[in-house]
């Protein structure tokens, strides 16, 4: 890969210039110049790299895909796939409307038709993580040149982050897709000022929410950029032409739920998520994410920023609302979760990508600056080396005994579940610490499962889960049959997990399966009990 010299392409505004900005509907871009032989070469060559890169970001993705089960989350969405398209194993465990819109979960559904399925959910996600990888190339050329875009593709392809996300079935990875082609629809408006792309960056928008409700934050990052931007025109007219486009994409989502006789159900999650507890601290993010982004990745893009700040233009800031509204939104919003802050990773890498490839060598120094495109390439192969190790570490963290929400499978889940599905009486009913377990219990086990920890008080629980107002009387009525501790929700829940064991004693719980991590220790990650009145 070349990073020589200048971007390829240096866009109008690149030196923060004001842009002359055409008329809405008028494109005074002038037509092309017939390619030559070399101009050719250097496109093919171009996608010839960018295949490359494409084929690495499918790879560690789809590596050892299938080593681990399902975590809570994933078996949430999975079971509403599976209940949207008729599979009756899920359809009385799942019901299909829950706290979110279901345009992944209807991608998913032709794949969860009938038995259990797993690995076909996440190669989906796979498939979507290399369509964002492929989406930044062509924003990258837009923003800054042809190099750009394959250095901000090669960044994101073996990122942690993206990584470890785009490996689970979540709807965080389909949203940064759908949000990626948001933002590459805004740039081409800024660049054309034609209305087609507004209406266009307000419908990719509505897709983006119909993933995941939560992005509709990114309508703040545009907003942000629009007011901070004067060289852009403010397009208050047209603007009242894409609400209603951005309105009737998103309305899909409550529409269906008023046509399923739903029509509450978002307003009871509404009201939960309003009074739900902090779950981490407010150190959370600061603790997890900017290892898993890449520290290099991190201060190369502020350095760009700095050595480059004479020639700042539109977009950096852009590329800087797109980060800060998210960042500064989940960082306040109590409730925070590992992938919340995913969306900021495509312009960060972009940034990355833009300060590697105008790296600045110092004039006094001839015999370094003579080899400047060896530095930069070098410079480029050190961050990404950076970036692929403890990616690759990540992939293969199977049997580790340390585990985040929303940083991979659980160890022994998919197995314990199983055991259950093949060994206990149909209609048998589980106690388990939390709903994390009890979700994955249900998915894989094809059995009722309640969380010991569901609060009883609306306001402090998911309104899909039921919760246990008097286990000992269901215990003693034999309404419960197997009781399952997990160290995962142990270690979040010690006062639930000290409970559920002395529930265990009381009604003279028998072990009957354990789990073990694989290693010389054989620690037991999952244990479940027979129990008796």
């Amino acid at each position: 890969m070349s990073v020589t010299g200048t971007p390829s392409a240096t866009p109008p505004g690149q030196r923060g210039e004001t842009l002359p900005l055409p008329a809405p509907g008028r494109d005074d871009t002038p037509a092309p110049a017939r390619p030559e032989p070399e101009a050719t070469r250097r496109r093919w060559a171009a996608l010839g790299i960018l295949a490359a890169i494409a084929a690495l970001a499918t790879f560690v993705r789809a590596w050892q895909l299938d080593a681990l089960g399902f975590n809570s989350d994933e078996a949430v969405y999975a079971g509403q796939a599976a209940s949207l398209a008729g599979n009756p194993r899920y359809a009385e465990l799942f019901p299909v409307f829950r706290a979110h819109p279901m345009l992944f979960q209807a991608i998913l559904s032709p794949f969860f038709r009938t038995g259990e399925v797993d690995l076909a959910g996440r190669a989906v996600v796979v498939a979507f993580g290399v369509a964002t990888v492929l989406a930044v190339y062509p924003l990258g050329v837009r923003l800054y040149g042809r190099r750009v875009g394959l250095v901000a593709a090669l960044l994101l392809a073996v990122m942690p982050y993206h990584v470890l996300v785009t490996r689970q079935v979540l709807l965080d990875g389909p949203m940064v897709f759908f949000a990626t082609l948001t933002l590459y629809c805004l740039v081409r408006f800024v660049q054309q000022q034609r209305l087609g792309w507004y209406l266009a960056t307000a419908a990719m928008l509505g897709l983006t929410m119909l993933t995941k409700e939560t992005s509709v934050i990114l309508a703040g990052s545009v907003y942000a950029f629009l007011a901070l931007t004067p060289m852009v025109r403010r397009p208050v007219r047209i603007t009242l032409v894409a609400l209603p486009v951005l309105a009737a994409v998103f309305a899909v989502h409550p529409v269906s739920q008023a046509l399923a006789g739903r029509s509450s159900t978002g307003r009871n999650y509404l009201v939960w998520q309003l009074f739900r507890r902090p779950n981490h601290p407010m150190g959370f993010y600061l603790e997890n994410v900017p290892t898993a982004v890449g520290l290099l990745v991190l201060v190369v893009a502020l350095a760009g920023l700095l050595w480059a700040r004479r020639r700042a233009s539109w977009r950096e800031t852009l590329l800087l609302c797109w980060i800060a509204v998210p960042v500064v939104f989940f960082q306040l919003w109590p409730v925070k979760g590992f992938q919340y802050l995913l969306p900021a990773a495509v312009p960060l890498v972009v940034l990355a990508a833009r300060g590697l490839v105008t790296l600045p060598v110092p004039g006094r120094f001839p015999a370094l600056a003579r080899r400047t495109p060896q530095l930069r390439l070098a410079a480029v192969a050190v961050v990404a080396a950076s970036l692929l190790w403890p990616c690759w570490d990540a992939v293969n963290h199977a049997g580790r005994a340390t585990f985040l929400a929303g940083s991979g499978g659980v160890p022994g889940g998919r197995e314990a579940g199983r055991w259950l599905a093949g060994n206990t009486p149909e209609g048998s009913v589980i106690m388990t610490v939390g709903p994390s377990m009890a979700n994955i219990v249900r998915y894989y086990g094809s059995r009722q499962s309640y969380g010991l920890s569901v609060s009883p008080n609306p306001l402090h629980r998911n309104p899909s889960y039921t919760p246990l107002l008097n286990p000992d009387a269901s215990l003693r009525a034999n309404d419960l049959h197997y009781v399952v501790w997990d160290s995962f929700s142990a270690r979040r829940s010690e006062y639930f997990s000290e409970k559920l064991l002395t529930l265990v004693r009381r009604y003279h719980g028998r072990v009957v399966h354990t789990e073990y991590l694989d290693g010389p220790d054989r620690t037991p990650v999952i244990i479940i009990y027979e129990v008796r009145p």
